[in-house]
Order: C-alpha cells, then structure tokens, then sequence
C-alpha cells in the first residue's frame, strides 16, 4: 500500500542520530512494569464496542526512533514487522500473538514534517490474534513505560433510518421547477432545497421549510476549489450525475497501477481511497446502506443543470464549476467503520485538499456522554480532526470544518464525535419545520436541517418516500433517505457553497468566524416545536410523539443558505413574518441602534415584490417601514437613509444607502430575531 521513499530513510535516519546511544538502551532494556495505576490511566476507551484483536498505540516521542528503525528493517525488504524493539513491550506481543505492527498514519512525503509536529507519527495499529484477552493486552502495553496512550479501536455506527426508496417507485407529482432555471428533471421533488408546500407531498407540509437554494443558487452555485470529503460508504465516483464534480488525484489518475505516484502513502487513490479493505475505492453492494456515501454526495454537489437527475447544494451551473468530492470509504458492506478507518480517512482529507469534512458516522448512544470523557484521552480520531482543522486547504478560511450528523437514537443529546464542542453536529427537520421523529437533540446539538421524515407521506397512505430526502444512489440511480446523516451533508453542502461565495468575492475568515456565521445564518424551529405526530417503533407499533421536547434542542436554527451568502456578502438579514401586516424598525439593524438615521426611500424590485408576495409598495411612517409579505421568500432591498440633521436653512445630513436582505418565513420570534 505504501513504499519506502528516500525522504521517509532519511528522517529515520536523522531520528536515530540525534537520539544516539540513548535510544538504543531505551529500546533494548527492559524497564520494567509501570504499576497498575498508572497504566489504566493511559487507556482510551473501554473494550466494550471494540475491534477484537487490534490496539492502537501512542509511544513516547523518544522511543519513535527505535521503533521505527526496527520495523523498517523488516518493512523495507517486504516483510510485516512484529517487533518494536522494545524488549518489555515485544514481550507482551509475543504472549498476544502478534500479526502485524505498523504505523496508524502511512508517510506522506509531502506532509511528514506537519504529521510529526503534530505527534500523528507515533500511533501505531498492533494487529494480533482475535482470541486474546483485550482488556488484559491494552493493560499490559499500557503498563509499558515507553507507551503513552493505549486506545481501545471503537467500531463507529452508520447513522441512517431506513433504506433506499428508489425513486422508480414513487409517484408524487414534482413541484414547481426552482426559479433559477436548473434543468435538472428531478430537482421539484427536492423539497429540501426549494419546498413550494407541494401537498402531494404530504398535507401539512409547509412551504419554506428547506434550506433556501432558490434565491442562494442567483448568487452562487459552487467553486471546484473546494473540496469536500465524505467519510461514509463509498461514492460511486463514475455516476453521471456525480462524475463531473468528483475530486481527481491526477497523479495517481495518470500514473502506474500500484504504484503512490504522487507519495502520499496511498497508490491508486484517484478519487479517493478505501480504508476498510486499504484499497482502491469500493463501490459497496450489501449491508444495511450500501448507498450511504453516493447519496450524501449527491446533497452535497450532484452536479446542476446536466439535464441528468437532481441538483446538489453547491453542484454548479452545468459548466464544471460545482465543488468537489473526495471519497474517503471507512464502510463496506457489512465490514468498516471503526476509529483507526477514521482517523486514517480524516489526515488523508487533510493532506489531500479537503476544506470540509462531512461525516455521517458516530459512537453507539450512550458511549461517550461529555466532552471531557471525548478530549481526556486525546484519542487518534481526534487529534486527526485537530490536524485537519488546523490546515487551511481552503484560502477563503483558515482551517478545516468538521460536520457530523448528531444521530438517530431520539435521545437528549448528540452523538459523539459530533457533539464536541469543535465540531458541528446537525439535527434533522422534516418538510412541516417540525423534529423528524428520530432526530438526536438537545446537548451538543448545533443546527438543524432537512433529513425526511418517512411517516409523514407513509402514514397518508402516499407510500413513496416523498417526504424523504432524494438524491443520488449506486448504480448511476436515484432514491430517498432520511436521517440526520442526509441533514448532515444540507449543511455541509450550504457551508462548502459559502466557501465558494467567499472565493468568489475574495473574502476571507478565519475558522471560528465562518463556523460562527454558519451556526448565525439560520431561521427559527422552536415555534414548531409542539404538538405531536406518529411514527412506527422498531417493533412496528404506531406511536405518538411529543414534540415539545425538542424546542431550544435542536441547535440554533434551521440552516438558510441565502442568509449565509448574505452574511458572507456583509449584508444583514432581517427576518420578516408571513401573512400579516409588518412594522419593521430599522434602528436594531444599523450599528449600535440609536444612530441619527432617517429613512428616505426603500428599493425593491418587481420580481422581488412577487417572490415576497408584496402587493403593494412599503411605506414609511415615524422612520419605520410598513410591509406585508404574504409568500415566504428571500429578496435584498436597497434602502436610502440621511446621515445626520438638517435644519431649515437647506442644510441637510449626508444621503447614503445600504443593502438588506429581507427573508421572509412563517416563523417569527417575539424578539425580532430568529434565534
């Protein structure tokens, strides 16, 4: 999988020199046994919900030379190394039945000076005979001296809801084509992007509760300058809606089959790489989602205006403009998905370009509960996410995002990775703006997205899947998913569109300022957060719903992909209420609030009044404006303001204009915002 470079012997090399003599005695004396104690608190994890058979292991900086060393020796003529030179931890390999040792993360020669300064270098994997007692070999090579940490490989659950409804099986008449003009035949069933309140979609759905595409796409579509890895199944990277915009290793695309043509570790990653089998990509055929990754894709950048099947959030125009996608695999078929896959899958984004990680993977409910519990440890997953948001691969902001879907359990809380505090982890809406029945909520939950709700269009007896999310599937095919793994890549995808923008209008933020914005540009969710609604238990029986228990769960809103292009833009977005008569006072939207403005004169163009539903012109009274919009909609207007007083002898303050974004929605809070 990987070769022996120059640059890899030389930093060996190099290692052993400045170490000496010293190394050596520490590599081949016993040191004896640390007490028990002290080796527990070097353990990450529990066994329970691990890989049987494998331990991943953090040695001291000052015995990485020796190892090394010792398992080059083996490694460069061929062979898997067993032995790391340290006579006590050899020891204990050798009362497990070793099979293999090797380094977690492979050299990349053009990142191995930031992998070491980083400590990523010093995880090794130790594979060794499945029968062994787990508990037993982690403390026993915990109570090495030279080891540092001991993690326990947890396995990582797929987090989806159902299976693939193809979309030949449906029957729901598509809604009105998106005003931007796409092409693509099957963009008015995605309601998620642009939902008109198509009632063949299930009777109480409610128009505008998507993610505002429509008036974002005017704006911006995509920019193949950012990269967006998916860490899922794999993507079918050959799917016509999906090709064009598919992240390309032109290196390894042009280069010699097995062999690392570009030295990053890896041979034959032309869009990607498999981390479960440590192979080419794998399209996946079996298990419980094997089109899992191909349809996250699709939400993220199916490629727009083709004439071919959906559209994707920052897909592009049609003229190979849309972002890219890398395929990370850490699931195949019933096989994969553990943190060894992921962290391995998490570097290689970081080193290969990718600005974004979008990840629908997480622990088992329950597992890990705070974030001191996630960071204590300082596991090999997450000091791959920290090396990943430290590198700016993007030069719009200065590190990495990282997004995860917060779950599917119905608990009080997200799931882990996604819910520390680093990283964003996103919830699932349905097309009504209420909680999808099985979304995670409350702590660690972030923002909120379009992830289907099955029942809504099943239990009126449309059973189509309608009321899912559709995007692309294997086999060059469409079909629906829900869970909050498909509201994961809505964020994902209007995140790597602000990105795009950003480019566009040469702006730039740095990592916590676009997260901020992200987590800002958003509409509220809470009023919907009553009632209840049905859904079916994993047993089959129908059950009934409280919704109330979600409000002020489920992050700080629903995400708007126009405001966050707004926001990217400079232009202050003011929420508006559908279906009534509004007096919108400015003064909260202008610096401190109490500056010496007067209106003047509001702009606003015909087609925009229309989106809006305003038939008649705003007016302005006491320095207010007087508007009634009666269609949720998006729209900038242009507003005149004088600066400063006048007085009676024709002096007058300064005339100046600003631009606001007005969106309106059904959804209003009492405090004039939407959070």
């Amino acid at each position: 999988m990987t070769r022996t470079t120059t640059l890899w012997s030389l930093l060996l090399l190099s290692a052993a020199l400045s170490l000496g003599s010293c190394t050596k005695d520490a590599t081949e004396q016993a040191t004896g046994p640390e007490p028990e104690a002290k080796a527990a608190s070097k353990l990450v994890f529990s066994s329970e919900n691990a890989v049987r058979g494998e331990l991943l292991v953090c040695f001291g900086e000052e015995a990485v030379a020796g190892i090394e060393s010792s398992v080059m020796q083996v490694t460069r003529s061929g062979g898997v190394a067993t032995r790391s030179g340290i006579a006590d931890f050899d020891a204990v390999l050798g009362s497990i039945g070793v099979k293999a040792l090797q380094r977690l993360f492979p050299v990349d020669e053009r990142n191995e000076e930031r992998t070491r300064a980083a400590g990523l270098h010093r995880w090794y994997v130790v594979e060794f005979d499945a029968a062994a007692d787990l508990d037993k070999a982690a403390l026993d090579m915990a109570r090495i001296a030279e080891v540092s940490k001991v993690e326990f490989n947890q396995q990582l659950m797929h987090v989806h809801e159902g299976r693939v409804i193809p979309l030949a099986e449906t029957g729901a008449a598509p809604q009105t084509r998106a005003a931007v003009g796409f092409n693509d035949p099957h963009l008015g069933k995605q309601w998620h992007y642009i939902n008109t309140g198509d009632k063949s979609i299930y009777s109480k759905i409610k128009a505008g509760a998507d993610v505002n595409c429509d008036e974002a796409w005017k704006l911006c579509t995509g920019d193949p300058r950012v990269i967006v890895a998916v860490v899922d199944n794999c993507v079918q990277w050959d799917h016509p809606d999906l090709a064009a915009n598919m992240w390309t290793n032109t290196a390894e695309l042009n280069g010699s089959e097995g062999r690392d043509d570009d030295s990053n570790g890896y041979a034959d990653d032309i869009h990607g790489f498999n981390f479960v089998d440590n192979t080419t990509l794998t399209i996946s055929t079996k298990g419980d989602a094997p089109d899992h990754g191909t349809h996250v894709a699709g939400t993220v950048a199916a490629v727009n205006n083709n004439g071919t099947g959906v559209a994707g959030i920052a897909g592009g125009s049609g003229k190979n403009d849309g972002v890219k996608i890398m395929s990370c695999q850490i699931f195949h078929d019933k096989d994969g998905g553990d943190v060894a896959m992921a962290a391995k899958a998490i570097k290689y984004a970081a080193d290969n370009g990718a600005a974004i990680i979008q990840c629908s993977y997480g622990y088992p409910a329950g597992s890990v509960t705070s974030d001191a519990a996630y960071s204590s440890g300082a596991s090999a997953e997450k000091q791959a996410i920290d090396y990943f948001i430290a590198k700016q691969n993007c030069a719009a902001v200065s590190g990495g995002l990282a997004i995860f879907a917060a779950g599917n359990d119905m608990t009080g809380m997200s799931s882990y990775p996604g819910a520390y505090r680093d990283y964003i982890s996103v919830t699932a809406m349905s097309c009504d703006y209420t909680p999808a029945y099985y979304t995670n909520y409350g702590p660690g939950c972030n923002i909120a997205a379009p992830g289907g709700d099955a029942y809504q269009s099943y239990l009126e007896n449309i059973n189509t899947g309608a009321s899912e999310v559709l995007s692309t599937v294997n086999g060059g095919k469409y079909g629906y998913m829900q869970g909050t793994s498909m509201a994961c890549p809505h964020v994902s995808g209007v995140a790597a569109l602000g990105l795009s923008y950003a480019l566009q209008l040469g702006k730039t933020f740095t990592q916590n300022e676009f997260t901020t914005l992200l987590l800002t540009s958003v509409n509220d969710i809470n009023q919907y957060c009553t009632g209840t609604k049905q859904y079916f238990t994993d047993k089959g029986s129908l059950a009934t719903l409280d919704l109330s228990q979600y409000k002020k769960g489920m992050g700080t809103g629903y995400i708007d992909a126009y405001q966050v292009l707004m926001n990217v833009r400079g232009i202050t977005c003011i929420p508006i209420p559908v279906g009534s008569q509004y007096t919108l006072n400015l003064q909260p939207y202008l610096g401190g609030g109490n500056l010496d403005l007067k209106i003047t004169e509001i702009s606003i163009s015909a087609e925009d009044m229309d989106r809006l539903g305003i038939s008649a012109n705003p007016t302005i009274f006491a320095n207010q404006i007087i508007l009634k919009c009666t269609k949720p909609g998006s729209a900038v207007v242009r507003i005149k303001l004088l600066a400063g007083n006048g007085n009676n002898s024709g002096m007058n303050g300064m005339p100046i204009t600003k631009e606001f974004a007005f969106i309106a929605r059904e959804v209003h809070s009492q405090n004039g915002g939407w959070l």
